[in-house]
């Protein structure tokens, strides 16, 4: 029997591959976006449009809508990049992406973890660019800093969940060619989506609050 499964971002780029492969295995899938799109709308999925993950006020009437539905997955996949350098320094390019990258997420799972089932699994679309090790050219002050506070918000999640019996992963779903990167990149969305979907597959309780890339392999904070 397939399972409901919740994607934020979810009308195009990696959002719309894990929409779509989801519902072609027969789980049951609810797209969540700004603006709908006719390829959402063609995957089957029960599209939820008009909802900005910083809007707590949206994502609290989104949680209304589903206060009967029982999600097996979450997928907080909504970001944006903005390639901001040292100089000039664009402090609201910075903060629109750490409303967006990194309070967002958390917006989205608070709000809706009263409709998590027991065992859930919340995956967060992070980045090894919010990993302090890995980072060896520097720039992309927003960029960077949203996903290394989206990746201390997920661990603080895997926690304070963990008594529901939750278990949460942080995921980077590696160079994928999207609108956000200009269409460059080492995968395709649908490469991704599956890899994705295996990592989220294969996450237990003892490995929630770990940070990996699609992959498979774990990454340094």
């Amino acid at each position: 029997m397939g399972k409901t499964i919740l994607v934020t971002g979810a009308n195009r780029g990696i959002g719309l591959a894990l929409a779509r492969q989801f519902a072609s295995r027969g789980d049951r899938v609810i797209g969540v976006c700004r603006n709908a799109s006719d390829a959402l709308a063609s995957t089957g999925a029960r599209v939820e449009a008009g909802v900005d993950v910083t809007d707590q006020a949206a994502v609290q009437q989104l949680a209304q809508r589903l206060r009967d539905e029982r999600i097996d997955v979450l997928v907080a996949n909504a970001g944006i990049l903005e390639r901001d350098g040292l100089d000039p320094l664009d402090i609201d390019a910075i903060r629109r992406q750490f409303e967006v990258n990194a309070l967002g997420p958390l917006i989205v799972v608070r709000a809706l973890r009263d409709s998590l089932a027991t065992g859930a699994k919340v995956a967060l679309m992070t980045s090894r660019m919010g990993s302090m090790e890995d980072n060896t050219s520097g720039g992309y002050y927003g960029y960077r800093a949203s996903k290394a506070a989206l990746n201390a918000i997920g661990k603080s999640l895997s926690l304070d969940l963990a008594p529901r019996g939750v278990s949460v992963v942080l995921l980077h779903p590696g160079y994928v060619a999207t609108d956000m990167v200009g269409g460059a990149g080492d995968v395709t969305p649908d490469q991704a989506a599956s890899q994705l979907i295996a990592r989220i597959d294969a996450l237990t309780p003892e490995r929630s609050g770990t940070f990996q890339h699609a992959n498979g392999s774990s990454l340094p904070w």
